[in-house]
């Protein structure tokens, strides 16, 4: 064999290597804990799309709905700490199931978790039905002190973010604004187009098509500033209502233990997968929310304070989980 024919053949070997090994290493499961379709599911998904092209192996999004998320962080930890398996969720999961239900579930997202990366963040806010005439948020506390026999705020579950800002602005407004809880954001968002819940408070992909159209009124966001996604809806706080603490974001997990290489892997891939043009326009054009890459440490400390930010105000409600 000539010796050019002969570098040929380790070439080529050198270029299918890649490959072959790629088809050889299993596949990469990140777990999701809420049904196809919705914002955590789609979220996931826009970033998930493109990691078996970075990391050189498959990668399957399994939904495992049920329990405000607990299902999936239950099923990593159920698995092994080998770099195989994953979790994104939003911020709901990790703070306000261990904050409001944690004498129900068997883990703590700070020692039995690694934080891999921060995916996105986006505001929280409240829409209000036209048969309110509101348009701002001083004249909803006016229709709801004029009716209060039919005020109310709903939201996609109790013991959430959500519930606790809708209880912040009753609060801060001095007004009697009861919880509907619906399963869910769609049926909610069907009710506040019907007129038949006045108000509701959520993330806001499923209400900002909504507003544009003029069936709903977005009223405000529960951030300190305007979000660029949406310059037009003003702050709960420059309408006098000081309720700030409304930013929700959405990050990735593994099971503690994980080796730091497979971490660091997987954190990689998430910050070159949020640097697409795809990627951000998928999350800030169709589902409203910010691309915002943070890595775990940056996750981990984000998660701590909002733990300690949240626990006294829970503390405070008297809201009790069955």
């Amino acid at each position: 064999m000539s010796l050019n024919r002969r570098q040929l053949i380790v070439s080529s070997g050198a270029l299918l290597a890649p490959a072959a090994w790629a088809q050889s290493r299993p596949p990469i499961r990140i777990l999701v804990g809420f049904p196809p379709g919705g914002a955590t599911d789609a979220i996931a998904r826009a970033v998930a799309d493109r990691l078996p092209a970075l990391l050189g192996q498959p990668v399957i999004v399994e939904n495992k709905p049920g329990v405000g998320g607990r299902m999936a962080a239950d099923t990593v930890l159920a698995a092994p700490a080998d770099g195989l398996t994953f979790m994104i969720a939003p911020n709901a999961t990790p703070t306000f199931q261990m904050l409001v239900f944690g004498h129900q579930i068997r883990w703590n997202i700070l020692k039995d978790f690694t934080s891999v990366a921060g995916i996105a963040s986006y505001p929280l806010g409240m829409g209000v039905a036209l048969n309110t005439k509101a348009t701002n948020a001083r004249e909803f506390v006016e229709w709801v002190k004029k009716n209060p026999d039919k005020a109310s705020f709903g939201t996609p579950g109790l013991g959430g973010q959500n519930a606790y800002l809708g209880e912040q602005f009753a609060k801060t407004a001095g007004i009697d604004l009861p919880v509907t809880p619906y399963k869910g954001s769609p049926p909610m968002v069907n009710d506040l187009l019907g007129g038949h819940v006045p108000a509701a408070v959520s993330l806001l992909d499923g209400m900002m098509a909504h507003h544009r159209a003029g069936k709903i009124r977005v009223i405000g966001v529960f951030t300190k500033e305007r979000s660029p996604l949406m310059p037009d809806i003003p702050t709960f706080a420059e309408q006098g209502i000081d309720v700030t603490s409304g930013e929700a974001w959405t990050g990735m997990w593994a099971k503690a233990g994980t080796p730091a290489a497979e971490v660091e892997r997987m954190q990689k891939a998430v910050q070159q997968a949020l640097q697409m043009p795809e990627v951000k326009e998928q999350l800030s054009q169709r589902l409203w929310a910010n691309p915002h890459f943070r890595t775990g440490a940056q996750l981990e400390a984000l998660q701590r304070a909002e733990l300690a930010h949240w626990e006294p105000l829970i503390k405070a409600s008297g809201f009790k989980a069955e």
